[in-house]
């Protein structure tokens, strides 16, 4: 084969992986959301709603998460993030949910972030955290569908759901959820309080003990010391007498 064929084949071969690469792209960035660790059935986690930037002309300035209706959660609590107002939809439950002995009523039904000194600008990304629970223990993934709205009017709209394994053009965010654990209400994260409490009293406790020692060898130290010094001075005074007296032998 000659060097002409060799390089035209390397061009086109260059050319599809740069198609692919322009084709996948924009169906790869959209609004997804990720859990910070495991989000467990019947537990809390935190989620990460990503919002990435699509356009090179535009930023975005408003995003819009809607909660799953069909597994309402008793908790939903937005985290501050700087130069953005967070508002919080909630809508009356048709079945009440029973957390905790507490019956619940109401549900978060949607989190609306919009800019307030800040954008999303062309080629960046931001994160909207957000603390939930209790997520529910007879599903394998919830769906929030998420409106992304630009700075100039443009409105995104991820709502898909994806269906026979394809992800679809405007995907809608899918937090997958793992298996319950042994105490999958929560008490997990209890556990690692008693064991950080428990963590903290040991070191508090080292610490006690080496204040202690650290006294005991100050307060032996010093009472070497003064044995010392007594010592030293009597030594002083036995020295002073013997040449008094070497003196008078001398002088007689």
């Amino acid at each position: 084969m000659s060097a002409t064929n060799v390089s035209r084949i390397a061009i086109a071969a260059g050319v599809a992986a740069s198609t692919v690469l322009l084709l996948a792209g924009p169906a790869a960035a959209h609004v997804s959301v990720q859990p910070q660790g495991e989000a467990a059935k019947g537990g809390y986690a935190t989620l990460n709603f990503k919002v990435p930037n699509e356009r090179d002309q535009a930023s975005t300035v408003k995003l819009e998460v809607n909660f799953p209706a069909d597994h309402p959660l008793s908790s939903v609590t937005p985290e501050a993030v700087p130069g953005w107002k967070i508002a919080i939809t909630k809508g009356k439950l048709d079945k009440p949910l029973e957390v905790h002995g507490r019956k619940i009523t109401e549900a978060v039904t949607k989190v609306t972030w919009t800019a307030d000194g800040s954008k999303i600008a062309p080629g960046y990304f931001q994160q909207f955290p957000v603390s939930v629970g209790q997520l529910p223990e007879d599903a394998d993934q919830l769906v929030f569908k998420a409106i992304q709205t630009y700075d100039n009017k443009e409105v995104v709209r991820w709502i898909e759901e994806p269906k026979g394994g394809e992800e679809p053009d405007s995907p809608a965010p899918v937090l997958k959820l793992t298996a319950a654990t042994e105490d999958h209400h929560g008490g997990g994260a209890a556990a690692q309080g008693d064991d950080d409490h428990q963590a903290d009293d040991k070191a508090a406790s080292a610490e006690g003990d080496k204040k202690e020692t650290h006294a005991a060898s100050s307060s032996s130290s010093d009472t070497t010391a003064r044995t010392l010094g007594i010592i030293g001075i009597l030594i002083g005074i036995a020295g002073v007498a013997f040449g008094v007296l070497a003196g008078r032998r001398r002088t007689a």
